[in-house]
């Protein structure tokens, strides 16, 4: 079967069910993409043998045969995890394979293998570079994922956020990233940073794979696109507010805002008070306390081989007190339940930035999670969308939000979008 890059994850399992493919043809067609374009972009940390065919038990799932990506903070049973730590915390393989992946077989996808992550998913970054522009880094935490889906080594990667590290990538890298609400799918197995940010997600080419992977791991219903977006609300945000976008984020949030227009939809100019900018600061806070509380061991054993970003947050975290945890913690709390009034009464979807522009020149950085740490913080669905092109023609994205377990919703309002005839 001739495997393009328009195919989706239904497009593959409808071939599979007329006999037009077989079980193993995505996973060939992207061992040959690793072996062409891995030597430049370095999206892997370790790669699985050839599987065996999913057997007939596996041909009603809806993740048959798909290849996938994990980030290297999710355990397995048979692939080594180094934590993107360069080899100085190494295991061969884990005692059981984290929740994700158990869930991932269970639906009859095949492990590709393992994806470079930044150190312990911080910004120490890896190996890895942005496949548009191999000068340019692809973002982080979830590096590899996002590059290994960009660049066609797989239709389908994991990774995790815990400010940034999904939505920056995929904005990045031109591909779509789905943060799901927090809590949708279970850390189990996956190596924390800090336990209430930390948020498994997944990047994709299509918007409808992204849909079908979360129908495959929630057993929601498959979700359908809307006949139109007339009446739904979409709310244009950024946090902060306060930090204007470069004109690269700002084009792209325009043309967003006109094709959201030209399906119907209306915009509603959002206004956001104080508190809701005060979320950034919360969110570090929470972060490196965390983090601290988390690391511990590590930081302990390994401090002297850590890069010296994931130290001085460590350290930070090391010196917060707990009543200014807590702080934030409450205000936390809060702003959720402000949140969900805003969504009840005056919008159905926010619109905001994904990242500060497009990927930064080099690899020793992997850009600003500015535009996401309040979402991360607040456990609110995001997703990236790919829609725009800015310096050197270079991916820029822009992020829809939604209220907390309101995914269902805002993938629908996604497809229909993306399903929208754009003039010439």
């Amino acid at each position: 079967m001739n495997l393009d890059s328009e195919m989706t994850i239904e497009d593959y399992q409808t071939a599979l069910a007329e006999g037009r493919a077989e079980p193993l043809d995505w996973w060939h067609a992207c061992a040959a993409r690793i072996d062409q374009r891995e030597p430049e972009v370095e999206a892997w940390e370790a790669l699985a043998e050839t599987p065996a065919a999913p057997d007939d038990s596996h041909a009603d799932r809806l993740l048959c045969g798909v290849p996938v990506g994990l980030k290297d903070i999710i355990e397995t049973v048979d692939l080594p995890t180094r934590w993107g730590t360069r080899g100085y915390l190494h295991s061969d393989g884990g005692l059981v394979d984290a929740a994700l992946v158990t869930l991932l077989k269970e639906q009859g996808a095949l492990i590709m293998g393992k994806t470079v992550s930044t150190e312990f998913a911080y910004f120490t970054p890896g190996k890895t570079h942005n496949p548009h522009d191999l000068t340019r880094t692809p973002g982080g935490s979830s590096s590899g994922s996002a590059a290994a889906v960009a660049d066609g080594m797989v239709p389908l990667a994991f990774g995790t956020q815990t400010a940034g590290s999904m939505i920056r990538p995929a904005s990045f890298c031109g591909v779509f990233g789905f943060k799901p609400t927090f809590d949708t799918v279970s850390a189990a197995g996956v190596k924390s940073f800090a336990p209430s940010l930390d948020t498994l997600g997944w990047f994709a080419r299509h918007i409808e794979d992204i849909c079908t992977t979360y129908s495959a791991l929630t057993r929601a219903p498959r979700i359908a696109p809307l006949a139109s977006l007339a009446g739904v609300r979409v709310g244009v945000r950024s946090l902060p507010g306060d930090v204007a976008p470069d004109d690269d984020t700002e084009q792209a949030l325009r043309h967003a805002q006109a094709r959201l227009e030209q399906a119907g939809a209306e915009l509603v100019p959002l206004e956001l008070d104080a508190r809701y900018e005060a979320l950034i600061e919360h969110q570090k806070v929470v972060m490196a306390y965390e983090a601290a509380q988390t690391l511990a061991s590590e930081y302990a054993r390994f401090a002297a081989q850590m890069g010296s970003k994931l130290v001085e947050l460590l350290e930070e975290g090391r010196a917060i007190g707990h009543e200014r945890y807590l702080e934030a913690r409450r205000a936390t709390n809060t702003m959720q339940q402000a949140l969900s009034g805003v969504f009840d009464e005056q919008v159905d979807v926010i619109l905001a930035a994904s990242a500060a522009g497009v990927a930064p020149e080099g690899i020793e950085a992997t850009g600003d999670p500015l535009y996401c740490r309040a979402w991360t913080l607040l456990g609110v669905p995001c997703l990236n969308l790919p829609l725009s092109q800015g310096t050197a023609g270079m991916p820029v994205g822009v992020q829809l939000v939604a209220d907390r377990w309101q995914d269902q919703r805002l993938l629908q309002i996604a497809s229909t979008l993306m399903r929208q005839e754009v003039p010439a």
